[in-house]
């Protein structure tokens, strides 16, 4: 059985991230959407919070789970018995990013492989928090998420 994870912190989870997870699901046995709790990182929303909007998303996937880590990355999928992390590129300005991280978990644990998926041309200036900026000022970021997501948002910045 292979699992993936696609880690990332989804404060919110946007259309492009949703491509990415109807993209690959079904390139492996199972896909685990880890959202990573970073108490480093300020975000709008709880992982309680981000945890619901997700499974609400991906409820008719029956071979997609969402889990919360504070953990690394690479040591969450080796304890879950994952081989693989899913990434998503959306500007070249990503891949160098994704490309040390990549090293440094191939160093960590050789056994588990990354892979880059290219963001849909549609999604590829989509970003968390341009969403929650437009969101912030009244914008209508539907274009950008999904339904249960926007009325998250306004819920927030009412």
């Amino acid at each position: 059985m292979i699992i993936a994870i696609y880690p990332g912190t989804f404060d919110p989870i946007t259309n492009g991230h949703l491509d990415i997870i109807k993209r690959t699901r079904n390139l492996f046995d199972k896909l685990v959407i880890v959202i990573n709790d970073n108490i480093n990182k300020k975000t709008l929303f709880s992982v309680e919070e981000r945890k619901a909007l997700i499974e609400e998303l991906v409820k008719e996937y029956n071979n997609v789970e969402v889990l919360v880590t504070s953990k690394l990355t690479v040591n969450f999928a080796e304890e879950i018995g994952a081989s693989v992390i899913v990434r998503g590129l959306r500007m070249v300005s990503d891949f160098e990013y994704e490309l040390q991280m990549s090293t440094f978990n191939h160093i960590l644990d050789n056994k588990i492989e990354t892979i880059f998926v290219m963001a849909d041309h549609n999604y590829s200036y989509l970003s968390s928090s341009s969403v929650k900026e437009i969101a912030k000022f009244k914008g209508d970021v539907s274009l950008f998420v999904p339904e249960n997501v926007k009325e998250a948002l306004i819920k927030k910045y009412e």
